[in-house]
This record gives structure tokens, sequence and C-alpha cells, in this order.
């Protein structure tokens, strides 16, 4: 077999474990997907649009922790990858595009859909080339996964159209060293930290993603500290469940227990996060971080001890230098207010309208009966496998599903949690259950994410995905109406003529099932479960329901008032 610039792009991809490639076609990809089309374990996935591909590719890429691919053709095909390439560098996730360019010989000619590729991906790749002679592969492409792998972070390779047939001499297989190296910090730096926390009396601990290879650690340090532990959302998998320690999120989407353990400490811990809301922060406390990456030391609040290396290969060289609290006020009280706040949320029942308090609040903010989105994610959680593989739009379904689906078992969790895009979960979960598709795969989709790629049901389709897509379809940009009306503005601009989701489902092929009534709604939820194949569920839910924070303030209570005065009060402007 002829060895094509091409070809020795698709055998790496093979070789690196690679098993789907996501993308439209297009002609300056025609090599590639050819050569493709002729490699047995590498599939073409294609997509109705390439930022769900890039989604997809991303997707793959935070759930395997290996290298995901996607590929768009000349100019246009290539500018649709960006947001799901972003995402992926947000993410901190090693994605390889792969993108067409027009002939060699035009380049530079503002030919018919040039584009610039290293220009446009400067600022969301950690590498990028044009490959502008054969001679350059392998060596092209062993730089671009390796700086993805490598940096956690996005590659971008453009092959010209005219190139990628073309043969190359250097007929060798691409190498890649892929190991991962652990690091810690010396000895004076684990000292320092333990002098802190052997001084401490209230520790709190904010675990982060970078935690979750850590699992064992983190849990014998909220042991001997006992310190009550803070999750960030993507922390949720793997540290929820069976934790003594777990007192749920904080920001926006948190709960008042997760506050109280947070501003009532004198000591902070942050393990493998960079949680971003600095207002959440508490103040006058001491701050321990470890962090791999030591620029993410101290720039959301001041440290007093920053530890670069991984969190389990330091914890492991903390641990031995403290001896255990022996006062647990701080723990207990923290996870007595957390258990009582789950319990209080009474929302979650169906049935809860139907009572004479729910009536009463019904009455006020749901007087068209409407599901309560509580009552559907928790719905969701009591029925979907303890093995699910979770994806959730930005905005008002990822507050539901913080809030009411637990990460138990084997559960993961994935979504734009960093970029906060709009219209990931559909995409990410075509991804998800391409890489797991013996698992249960269940997007949470708000209905304008699901409506921006809404063509890209025909994917799922077309595959025969059994993604499981939940959509609360609540007429509404749910956060945005929200901020308005925290803000003090009458809502604008939110509301969403939507179509009848499950019948749009069902005309594209899918199985389409609509939920309006809360007496049927477990019974609806369970019956999209066991339906074999792709399933799209649409619960209308109530767009009047407030997820209110952790720690709300007076401002946003009485721009709240103010809002909703003006939206029930006439207009005289005019």
């Amino acid at each position: 077999m002829t060895r094509t610039v091409a070809r020795v792009i698709v055998d790496a991809l093979k070789d690196l474990g690679v098993q789907q490639v996501f993308g439209v076609v297009g002609d300056a990809l025609n090599p590639l997907t050819d050569a493709i089309r002729t490699t047995d374990g590498l599939d073409w996935i294609g997509c109705r649009h390439e930022e769900a591909a890039a989604f997809a590719a991303g997707a793959q890429s935070q759930l395997s922790g290996n290298l995901g691919v996607c590929m768009g053709t000349v100019g246009p095909g290539s500018v649709h990858l960006l947001n799901g390439l972003y995402d992926a560098a947000k993410s901190r996730t090693p994605v390889l595009a792969v993108c067409g360019q027009v002939p060699l010989a035009e380049v530079g000619s503002d030919y018919f859909q040039e584009v610039d590729n290293d220009l446009l991906f400067r600022d969301v790749a950690v590498y990028r080339a044009t490959v502008t002679s054969p001679e350059q592969m392998p060596r092209m492409l062993e730089s671009a996964v390796r700086a993805a792998i490598g940096q956690g972070g996005v590659a971008v390779l453009t092959v010209p159209g005219d190139l990628g047939d073309q043969e190359v001499s250097d007929d060798r297989p691409a190498r890649f060293a892929r190991e991962r190296s652990v690091t810690r910090p010396d000895d004076p730096a684990i000292d320092a930290a333990a002098s802190l926390l052997g001084a401490a009396s209230k520790c709190t601990l904010l675990v982060g993603r970078g935690a979750r290879e850590a699992k064992e650690e983190v849990f014998r340090l909220a042991e001997l500290l006992a310190a009550p532990m803070v999750l960030t959302l993507k922390a949720k998998e793997g540290f929820e469940g069976d934790n003594p320690f777990e007192v749920g999120q904080t920001g926006l989407i948190g709960n008042p227990a997760a506050v109280h353990a947070l501003d009532g400490c004198d000591t902070l811990v942050m393990l493998g996060t960079d949680f971003p809301y600095r207002d959440w922060y508490p103040t006058g406390c001491k701050v321990i971080q470890i962090d791999t990456r030591e620029e993410h030391l101290g720039r959301r609040v001041p440290v007093d001890a920053g530890l670069t290396g991984d969190v389990g290969a330091t914890l492991r060289a903390l641990l031995p230098r403290l001896e255990a609290v022996s006062d647990r006020g701080h723990l207990d009280d923290s996870r007595e207010r957390f258990l009582r706040w789950q319990a209080g949320q009474r929302l979650a029942d169906p049935g809860h309208d139907h009572r004479w308090v729910g009536k009463l609040r019904s009455a006020l903010d749901n007087r068209d009966h409407d599901i309560r989105p509580e009552a559907l994610a928790a719905a969701v959680d009591a029925h979907a496998a303890d093995d699910a593989v979770f994806t959730s739009d930005t905005g008002m379904a990822t507050v539901w599903l913080s809030r009411f689906v637990s990460m138990r078992g084997t559960r993961r969790l994935i979504g734009s949690y960093n970029l906060g895009s709009m219209a990931n979960a559909m995409p990410q979960a075509i991804g998800a259950q391409l890489w797991a598709p013996g698992r249960q795969t269940v997007a949470f989709c708000g209905d304008g994410g699901l409506s921006m790629l809404l063509g890209d049901l025909m994917t799922i389709k077309t595959y025969g995905l059994p993604v499981k897509l939940v959509v609360f379809d609540n007429r509404r940009l749910g956060m945005v109406k929200l901020e308005q009306e925290q803000a003090g503005l009458e809502e604008f601009g939110t509301e969403l003529d939507n179509p009848d989701f499950a019948a749009v489902a069902r005309a594209l092929g899918l199985t389409g099932i609509r939920v309006t009534d809360p007496a049927k709604l477990h019974e609806s939820v369970r019956q999209a479960f066991e339906t074999p194949g792709p399933v799209l569920l649409d619960v209308l839910t109530n767009p009047e329901e407030v997820a209110v924070p952790g720690k709300p303030t007076v401002s946003q209570g009485w721009g709240f008032a103010v809002a909703k005065i003006k939206e029930i009060l006439p207009s005289h402007e005019g």
C-alpha cells in the first residue's frame, strides 16, 4: 500500500487507539476520509454540523483521557469546529483537529473558501501548523499529537487538498511518547503546608476534577482534618455517593451547607481545582492549594502555601506529617446542614403541587401546573443506571443535574463547564455513546441548546445510538431569564417558540415521548430508559422556577421582586 500523507495520519490514529473520527466530508478531506474508509477499526462518524463533531471528539477525550479527533474541510468547515474546540481547550483535554485547505499553489491568493487556519486557531490551539510538503510527515503529525497530549489541549493540523494523496518518502510509522510524569513539591513546601494544617482548627476542602485520581488520599485527608468536602461540579464524579464528608457544591448552583463550610473555616485546602468565582471564596482564612499547574496557584484567591504537583503524590507526602483533629464540630455541623437541605427539596416530589402547601405555591409560580424541573431531574436520577454517562447543557439543566442527580456507582459526567457553551449536551452524548456503547448515555438538554444543533439528531438516528435525550422544555432561555430578573430587569428576548420536540424526534425516526402531566412523570422516564434505541423525552417544565443560590444577596432578591412587578404590571411606555 502506498504511504500517502493521508495514510500516515490515519494509520497513526489507529495505532493511538482512536476508534472514531467525527466530521463533515468535503473535497480537501477526500484522501483522509477514503483512508479511513479502508481502515478496519477506525470509523468515520459523519455529523450534520462540524461544531457537533468537535464536541463529540472532546467528549470522548474527556471520558477516556486519550486523544479525540475531528475533521473539517476547507474554510467554513474548519471555522465550524471552533466552538467545540474551544470547549476542549478550556477543559484541557487532548483533541486533534485535521483541517482541509485550498491547494498549496493557491494558498495566499484569496482563493474560494480560503481561510488562514494557522491564524484562525491561534488562540484555541497549543499547536497549529500547515503541511506544505510530504517530507514533513510523520514528524509534523508527531509534534501535533505530542503537544495535544502533553499539554492537554487542541492541536490543529492543516492539510491542503492536493497534499493528502501525495506519497511520503520517510516510510516509517509515527512514534509517540505518551508516558505521563507524576510530580510533587519538595519537602520544605510540604513541611510548610503541614505546619499550617497543624495550627488549624476548622478546615474545609474544596475538591476539584484534578483530585479525582486521588480519591483514597483525599478521603484520608478529610478524615484526619475532620474537614467537610465542598465539591466543584466536575468533582461530583468520583466524590459523590458514599461520602461522609460531602456537603455539595458552592456558587450559584450550590447550597447553604457548602457556603457554611467555606465561610466557617479557618483553613481552606484547594485540591486540584481552579474554581473561578472569587465571590464565593471565604475571607480571613489560611489557604493551601495543590495543583499540577503552577500558574493556577493563587490566581483566584491569595494562597499561604501553593504546592505544584499531582494531588495524589502531594498528599501521600503530606499525610504522614499530619495528626488527627479531635474536634469534629465543624464537619458535623456542615454535614447536618447539608442533609437537612437535601431533605427539604420538596419540589422534587411530582405530587408536591397537589398538596395544600404546594397548591398555594403553585398558584404563585406555576399557574399552568407544568412539571417541576427538580422533579424531572430526581426522576432521572432514580431510573438511570448506576454506570450511566451524563452530559448537560449549560444553564438551568446543569443546575438541576447538580442538585438532584448523584454520581453514584461508576456514573460519569461531562459538560461545557469551563467554556459555558450552549448546545453541548446532545453532541457530547454522541461521542460518549460511541465511546461506551454498552453503557446508558443520558443528555440533560435545554430546549434552547437542543434546538441550536437540532440537525444532529439525525446523526443519532443514522448510527442507531441509544442516547436518551431529556429535554427541559420550559420555552425559555432559563438562565438568562433568571439573570435578567435578579438584576431587576423585565424578562426580554428569552421566550422560545418551541415545536413539539417529541413529534420532531418521531418525524426523524427516533422514539419521542412528550410529558405534560406530573402524575405520569416517573412512568414516562422509566419508559424512556427501557425503550431500545434513541429516545427523546420532551418534558414541559415550569418556566418560572427559580434556582436559589446557596448565599442569596439582598440585591438579588430586591432585583427579582422589581422584575416581577414590571412583568405583572402593564407597560405605559410609548
